[in-house]
């Protein structure tokens, strides 16, 4: 079965600031709180302490850990535009995969730790009661 619905991608190749919304993109959200956004995004991406590459390439992290796939898309792009080498978005993406990794990490320690459960000896922490 195959997935009809237009391809979403809230942030054109060729915008050189705010995004301009799609068609598709945006229709559920009140025009106030879009212009509220795209002058938020423009803010964001004007001249600053970082350069347009780095912003992108922390863009790229950021789709990932937010499961965008057209911001991810959109900011593979610009980051190639802004003269990103394959080698830094290649990065980019490891270091949202650690991330990423050590937050399940994260999360299933809590999991252990709230049920008392260590399946693995060797890698206990104290139990919540005998820590300090």
């Amino acid at each position: 079965m195959s997935d009809e619905r237009p391809h979403h991608q809230p942030f054109p190749e060729d915008d050189e600031g705010a995004p301009r919304p799609q068609p598709t993109s945006y229709t559920m959200v009140e025009p106030r709180f879009r212009e509220i956004y795209f002058q938020f995004y423009k803010e964001t991406y004007k001249p600053s302490v970082l350069d347009r590459k780095t912003k992108e390439l922390i863009a790229i992290g950021a789709s990932l850990a937010a499961k965008c796939q057209g911001c991810l898309e959109g900011h593979v792009k610009k980051a190639i535009k802004s003269g990103a080498t394959r080698e830094e978005i290649s990065e980019a993406i490891a270091v949202a995969i650690g991330v990423n990794a050590a937050a399940i990490v994260d999360l299933t320690d809590i999991a252990a730790d709230n049920m008392d459960l260590h399946l693995f000896p060797g890698a206990e922490k104290p139990h919540k009661s005998q820590r300090k």
